[in-house]
């Protein structure tokens, strides 16, 4: 449905993003995440679209350009890497269920310094102009695995990982997402 005339953001075609991207997580989350499917490609699981990550700014820009690149890397270059946990799972309203990255507030900090970045682009189209970082690993219908991954993260949790660095992502015409670039914390 439009919104003031425009299509919603998740609705466009060709977006780009600014993201924590953790493959080193798909072994831990895969078993959620490929038996989850987006509405933008019901055929496809959520693994198969993109890999486990942490949305820092969505929708980016059309076409970044190199001073768009400088810009990010300008606005993360006194981030020093930091470790990257997700000891909890959590659920929001409409049914997604996620990880928590901590140290939250520092990943929310983070996140916060590159909308400031970039004021022209805001989050999730403005749906959300505060966003809430988490890692998505079960899209809907829900309930049973929330309960499920609490269990597991009990049992075993889910690998530590160093973050240093972002990722630039740009989503195909089949509406998979290829990683185009990355810039350095620090």
């Amino acid at each position: 449905m439009p919104v003031n005339g425009q299509d919603p953001w998740a609705k466009r075609s060709g977006l780009t993003a600014i993201l924590i991207a953790v493959p080193e997580l798909a072994e831990y989350t895969d078993r959620w995440r490929t038996a989850s499917f987006s509405s933008a490609r019901p055929d496809l699981a959520l693994s198969e679209l993109i890999p486990p990550h942490v949305t820092v700014l969505v929708p980016w820009l059309r076409d970044p350009t190199p001073e768009h690149v400088q810009r990010l890397t300008d606005a993360v270059s006194e981030v020093r890497p930091f470790e990257l946990s997700f000891p909890t799972a959590e659920q929001f309203p409409n049914s997604p269920v996620w990880l928590r990255p901590e140290p939250f507030d520092q990943v929310r900090a983070l996140v916060r310094t590159v909308i400031s970045a970039f004021p022209e682009c805001p989050p999730y189209g403005g749906d959300h102009p505060d966003p809430h970082p988490h890692l998505t690993i079960s899209a809907r219908d829900s309930d049973p695995v929330l309960a499920e991954v609490q269990a597991a993260l009990a049992a075993a949790p889910a690998p530590t990982v160093t973050l240093d660095d972002l990722t630039i992502w740009r989503e195909g015409d089949d509406k998979v997402w290829q990683l185009t670039g990355s810039v350095p914390l620090g």
